[in-house]
């Protein structure tokens, strides 16, 4: 186990959860629908579970955890904006931006699982597998609304 590759996926990792945190802040600013506001700030406290745990194993390992979010995730944040002050406050386009979120994050998890396991103590990857899960089922919970308002 290489400890600096470990102290690398775990901060990639609470960086894609500052992320996610961040772009359901701007998402729930986005919108006035109560469902959505309700579903952002419970993926928002996913992100805010997942970070802390992430956080506390950077410090176990005796690193600092990075701070902020990814330059694409501020770029992202930005675009949703824009396209929500185009689009009125659209919901369709606000789950649209939130998915295509939501799929970074799933990515960046099944990356960290088949590619950097090995760099990960087996606490750290049932951690890891844990909030994969969550992760995966906060995707589906936000595919299965933008899908459903295609309808709308």
């Amino acid at each position: 186990m290489d400890q600096e590759k470990s102290i690398d996926v775990l901060n990639t990792l609470i960086e894609i959860n500052n992320d996610r945190i961040e772009g359901y802040k701007t998402a729930t600013e986005e919108t006035e629908e109560i469902d959505l506001k309700t579903l952002f700030s419970q993926l928002m406290e996913t992100s805010q579970k997942c970070k802390t745990e992430l956080v506390n194993e950077v410090h176990k390992l005796g690193a600092t955890p990075i701070e902020g979010t990814r330059v694409t995730g501020k770029f992202f944040r930005v675009w949703m904006d824009v396209k929500a002050a185009i689009t009125g406050k659209n919901r369709k386009a606000i789950l649209s931006s939130c998915e295509y979120g939501e799929d970074v994050a799933v990515a960046t998890y099944a990356d960290a699982i088949k590619n950097d396991f090995e760099d990960l103590t087996s606490e750290q990857q049932g951690m890891i597998e844990a909030q994969y899960t969550y992760i995966k089922a906060d995707y589906d919970k936000v595919k299965n609304l933008h899908q459903m308002s295609a309808w709308y």
